[in-house]
């Protein structure tokens, strides 16, 4: 939270605190430990800033009511020299505290005196986390999951900076691998379909059969000819993967940098299984005696491994037996790791790379496998409890009021390619976040690119935009912002000056909560609030008044709010416009 507004509530918890040990001394309260309460800010504005449970908390310590105890209490409290002007009892006992004007002549202060760093803590405490997210197949062109991903990762990770912590944004890129040896296949068919027609073998079912793997196939094809066509497969093959991947992979890069994503580091699994950690881990499960040999391929038991965790975690034996745990295939009967034996040893890299956590985004279809990648972390000794899932819903997407369909099936997806093309950046950002993570979306394309109030991000553009306009009218009338006092900003008593500051106040607090909940679309959400409250004020109040100290006032109010709205749009990467 924010210094100002911790020390608020240091105040009132101090206060309290303070009536209660005299209390103590008067007889009224027995001279016992207290149980724990908190100070929050009450979800019905009218109940004032902030509301305090003690007389609840205590009334078992205390052996008295609630509405007894918040009496007493009131009776002793002292509040002088604090940023609260009144307090009051309400409902069975809760004691509700109204902050005095100077509370938000502070908060005012301290965004303009702390301009772009506002919102920053130390929450994070610098500890280093790694959020992975995307990390697609490169095997073909990437679809809407990934573009939700995308943006939830990418602004998931803003997040975290903004709360004080060390990110790295990471995409595994899955270069290794039946799903590899499944490409180099279906660019194989295409390639010799293109020269031998009819007379070349048919695409499997299973296979890629996108426009993409034919482009590529033919870009092939432009390089080298025919050269390949009577090579031995395995040849012809590696050398289809050795052209196509790389250009795919950059493909990836080139459309997240579009996307406005920019990751720290791009891990290839191949490396894991050319600098044998991927064999380190195959041994370190081996000798704890947690793998077997069944049916020629290597297990792990992972059955007997997460019913360990369940009962640490309190799991009854016949809550653990309905699950039906089944062991996993670590190698395969031909010799080759499984994906998931890939992923253990990347993620234990990962913790070797000295991550405090490892946050993964995925599409809530793997939902199945947290479980089992948790565990693996503990069966090879670390803690699976240091790896966190955010689990993302589909994407509906609609035009004109109807679902757009999609199907991989025939290659006919709608790519994130072609959402960017279509669709304004700002826009795609900001929509993927405006709903919890285990929330589906609907994206509508046409609201998407409308531009009226409608629009959540068009309206915070628009806010900020707004500002700006009056600021630049002010200055053609010669009036130029400047520095107010303590006393002026106490000028700020309407009902939606007070409103819009203590929506300010409250930043911090979001950017914390979206962080400690991996919900970024709490700041969406903030956002839009935020741009509803100053639209609300300036269509109560003119900024330009009679009064120059209350008009400087106002001035500084709006600077606030543009300071705020420009942080939050420059933190999720989008543009913050001064005139639309």
């Amino acid at each position: 939270m924010s210094v100002l507004v911790k020390q608020a509530i240091t105040q009132i918890r101090k206060a309290i605190m303070e009536a209660a040990g005299k209390a103590v001394a008067d007889g009224e309260f027995e001279p016992c430990p207290l149980s724990d309460f908190i100070i929050e800010v009450p979800a019905n504005k009218a109940n004032g800033d902030y509301s305090s449970n003690a007389a609840m908390a205590w009334a078992r310590d205390l052996h008295k009511a609630p509405g007894a105890i918040a009496q007493i209490l009131a009776d002793r409290m002292v509040l002088s020299d604090t940023f609260v002007s009144r307090f009051e009892i309400a409902g069975p006992g809760f004691m509700n505290f109204y902050l005095d004007d100077s509370f938000g002549a502070c908060i005012i202060e301290d965004i303009l005196e702390k301009g772009s760093d506002y919102g920053r803590s130390d929450y994070g405490a610098g500890k280093k986390i790694n959020v992975e997210f995307v990390s697609a197949n490169p095997t073909g062109p990437m679809h809407m999951g990934n573009a939700r991903g995308g943006a939830l990762g990418d602004c998931l990770a803003a997040v975290l900076e903004c709360a004080g912590y060390e990110v790295s944004r990471e995409f595994y890129v899955n270069d290794a691998g039946n799903q590899i040896e499944k490409f180099g296949l279906s660019l194989d068919i295409r390639y010799l379909q293109h020269y031998l027609g009819d007379n070349a073998p048919e695409l499997p079912e299973d296979s890629y059969h996108g426009d993409d793997i034919i482009q590529r196939a033919e870009e092939f094809a432009e390089v080298y000819g025919d050269k390949y066509v009577s090579a031995p497969e395995a040849e012809r093959r590696k050398a289809l993967i050795d052209f196509a991947l790389p250009r795919n992979i950059e493909a990836m890069k080139v459309n997240m940098s579009k996307y406005r994503i920019n990751y720290d580091t791009w891990f290839l699994e191949s490396t894991l299984h050319n600098d044998g950690e991927l064999d380190e881990v195959i041994q370190i499960l081996k000798d704890r005696n947690l793998t077997y040999e069944k049916d020629g391929a290597l297990w792990y038991k992972n059955s007997e491994v997460l019913a360990q965790r369940l009962r640490r975690e309190g799991k009854s034996e016949d809550d653990i037996e309905k699950l039906e745990l089944k062991d996993e295939v670590l190698i395969r009967q031909n010799g080759n790791p499984t994906y998931f034996a890939a992923d253990i040893a990347y993620h234990r890299n990962k913790f070797a790379r000295g991550f405090y956590r490892a946050i993964d985004c995925w599409g809530a279809d793997h939902h199945g496998h947290v479980a089992r990648m948790k565990g693996a972390l503990d069966a090879v000794g670390l803690d699976g409890d240091r790896l966190d899932i955010v689990l993302f819903q589909l994407v509906n997407l609609k035009k004109d009021g109807k679902n757009v369909k999609m199907s991989k099936r025939t290659g006919k997806a709608i790519t994130l390619t072609d959402l960017l093309d279509e669709i304004p950046i700002d826009a795609v950002r900001f929509f993927f976040n405006t709903r919890e993570p285990g929330s589906p979306i609907d994206f509508d394309l046409d609201l998407a690119i409308s531009q009226n109030s409608e629009n959540p991000v068009y309206y915070c553009q628009y806010a900020h935009a707004r500002i700006c306009s009056i600021l630049a009218k002010l200055a053609e009338s010669s009036v130029e912002p400047r520095k107010c006092t303590l006393q002026e900003l106490m000028l700020l008593k309407e009902s939606e000056e007070k409103e819009l500051i203590r929506h300010l106040a409250s930043y911090t607090d979001e950017i914390i909560s979206a962080a400690k909940y991996y919900d970024p679309a709490k700041i969406t959400r903030y956002a839009v609030e935020l741009a509803t409250l100053f639209h609300k004020f300036y269509n109560a109040h003119r900024v330009n008044c009679d009064d120059e100290s209350l008009m400087q006032a106002r001035v500084s109010l709006c600077l606030a709010v543009r300071t705020v709205l420009s942080n939050i749009l420059t933190m999720f990467s989008i543009t913050v416009p001064e005139k639309m």
